[in-house]
């Protein structure tokens, strides 16, 4: 702990140490601010940290016998800053990557792999034992080193004997390797591109068609960290052993234009291990504390107190960082911790989305655009609306059961929902168009004429309506389907619980499947060889017309409807307000500027999209909405 002055007390001293700590507008040049540890570490002299994570006021630190200590700013009942968390496993953690603290990941020995989901860690691989309670002999307990993901949530571990993983955003594979040489470093480039790093000179880069290629790099250095100083130039470094001088000596090299060039210092550095962004330079940590600026190739060596192995380089919001090596140690030159945790607070991003004046404050469940290009919306206790030249006005009601669905043929317009019953709207009246006489409810209306529409419902409900009356169709299933979408009478597709998918080829329904077993709210496709669904927890996948592929949204809100149009592009709404557009083949998430949860969306033939949910709401994105 810092030594109180006289007069102050231990607690207030150590407040006002985190509370410099995290001001980085106040903090002084790279080359001059001192680096030292931070106070009150969960963590002793004979405990070795290898990695963190930060972001949202938090720290995570990761180290030997499964240690991860995590810093949140408020004190426990001991006065403790840093918890020591539990975890499922006494193995090393190397490394550890995560888009949020509520969704991280850590990798470590015997291929251990740890995810935290915000409560607890649960272990996904590695660490598998045999009858006799030892570690086996399988690739899948290759200890890996290193871990870094991208924006779309994917992520990418190395290891020893080439080891690489992949990380979907719901599953763990191996890819295929160039080498068997032991891999310590990966990072991930924002255009797609992933490179790996290890020994004897080993780089290596993975595609955008998801190869891996090795780099030809003339050099042996035994590479152990690398950043990213451009899409297509990395800074590498690490160490090679060099009998004459009895240890090893660090080595810097840049990969530029695609050729390796080994930097030269006059100062000898010892091994280097980490390498991070760092106030418009770098970074560099390594062995016996050493601590190094690298600006626009000038070295300087900065002022670390220790005499530590540092292991890793933690970067914060504010753009300080912590070092955290041997020894339990964790270091910083920020002036105030606790505020180098906090980013500067972000102005609000507008939002291209704006709410419509709505007649109902029922839920809504569903909206439709009818062929000539009027839109029309349906909820609770038998709500339908009709969106005019000024506005929505609410139609007669079909009755006061609620209605789930809604679909124009050409020749009227159709509603469907509880206790199997469809109605007809003649532009004045409805009519109970069929009675199922069964309390099912159905969920989804799709049709390609007056004399051609399908149903789906509770219990493996599917209804066809062939122009002369409505007949149920053999589904096989007795699940829930949640949404139906077609392209012709030879091509449908409906999705419900537990995953399941339903494909109709004008003959009979098949199960299609996608890979996941979560509930799936939304189906649509504007071909055959582009279709996506969603569902529960973020889910989202999509088919290319040979399989289907499970999409990271790292969403933990449920996705309940999916529509697109030429004009409009693609959009899925879930709740909390939660909207997804889809950009270049990426889902982003687009404010909306409410807060209520999202049932149905429509994108329309001229740009417009609609989207509607609970308490009525009703949201407009223009066709000239400007992009989020």
């Amino acid at each position: 702990m810092t030594q109180a002055r006289h007069g102050d007390t231990p607690q207030a001293d150590r407040r006002r140490f985190f509370s410099q700590l995290l001001d980085g507008a106040r903090s002084r040049t790279p080359q001059r601010a001192p680096w030292r540890r931070v106070p009150e570490v969960g963590a002793g002299d004979g405990d070795v940290l290898w990695s963190g994570w930060a972001g949202n006021g938090e720290v995570f630190v990761v180290g030997d016998e499964g240690m991860v200590l995590r810093y949140t700013g408020a004190p426990d009942t001991a006065g403790q800053q840093w918890e020591r968390m539990r975890v499922p496993t006494n193995l090393p953690l190397h490394g550890l990557w995560g888009p949020s603290p509520d969704c991280l990941i850590a990798v470590g020995w015997m291929g251990t792999v740890l995810h935290f989901d915000g409560t607890e860690w649960h272990q996904q691989r590695g660490g598998i034992v045999d009858d006799e309670g030892r570690f086996a002999p399988c690739s899948e307990n290759t200890p890996l080193f290193a871990i870094d993901g991208n924006a779309a949530g994917e992520a990418w571990a190395v290891g020893d004997d080439g080891m690489i993983l992949h990380y979907d955003g719901s599953e763990w594979h191996r890819e295929a390797s160039p080498t068997r040489i032991n891999l310590r470093a990966v990072a991930c480039a924002p255009n797609g591109t992933v490179y790996a790093a290890g020994g004897e000179g080993t780089v290596l880069q993975r595609n955008r068609e998801g190869r891996w290629l090795a780099l030809d790099c003339p050099l042996s250095s035994g590479f152990q960290a690398m950043v990213l100083l451009g899409d297509d130039e990395l800074l590498l470094g690490g160490g090679r052993y060099f009998v004459d001088q009895g240890g090893f000596r660090g080595e810097l090299v840049r990969y530029r234009h695609g050729e390796f060039q080994a930097l030269t210092f006059e100062t000898p550095m010892p091994r280097l291990r980490a390498l991070k962004a760092y106030k418009e330079g770098v970074l560099i940590v390594g062995d016996q504390g050493h601590l190094y600026y690298f600006k626009e190739l000038r070295l300087d060596r900065l002022e670390s107190n220790s005499h530590h192995d540092l292991m890793d380089i933690i970067t914060l919001p504010t753009g300080e960082a912590l070092a955290v090596g041997d020894f339990g140690t964790i270091m910083t030159a920020a002036p105030d911790f606790t505020a180098a945790l906090a980013p500067p607070p972000a102005a609000a991003q507008p939002s291209p989305w704006t709410a419509m004046a709505s007649p109902t404050a029922n839920q809504l469940w569903g909206i439709h655009e009818a062929g000539e290009g009027t839109c029309y919306a349906c909820g609770e206790a038998g709500t339908v609306l009709r969106l005019d030249a000024d506005g929505w006005h609410a139609l007669p009601a079909p009755s006061e059961l609620a209605v789930h669905c809604l679909w124009d043929s050409g020749k009227g317009l159709f509603a469907a929902g509880q206790l199997g019953r469809i109605y007809r709207f003649d532009g004045s009246h409805w009519q109970v168009h069929f009675d199922l006489h069964l309390d099912l409810t159905i969920l989804s209306l799709w049709g390609t004429g007056p004399d051609s529409i399908y149903a789906v419902g509770d219990e493996g409900l599917i209804l066809h309506f062939d122009g002369l009356g409505w007949k149920r169709m053999p589904s096989g299933t007795q699940s829930a389907l949640y949404s139906l979408h077609g392209w012709d009478d030879r091509h449908l597709l409906a999705v419900g619980d537990f995953g399941l998918v339903l494909r109709y080829n004008g003959k009979e329904w098949g199960e299609f499947n996608v890979g996941t077993e979560n509930f799936l709210y939304g189906v649509w496709g504007p071909t055959l060889e582009d279709i996506y669904t969603v569902g529960l927890s973020g889910t989202l996948a999509h088919f290319n017309g040979q399989r289907w592929q499970l999409q990271p949204t790292r969403l933990r809100d449920d996705l309940l409807g999916v529509a697109g149009s030429p004009a409009a592009g693609a959009f899925a709404v879930g709740t909390r307000g939660r909207i997804l557009r889809l950009e270049e083949g990426q889902w982003l998430t687009e404010p909306s500027g409410s807060d209520v949860g999202l049932r149905a969306i429509c994108a329309t033939q001229d740009g417009g999209v609609y989207a509607v949910g609970d308490r009525g709401t009703i949201l407009r994105r223009d066709p000239q909405g400007h992009d989020a």
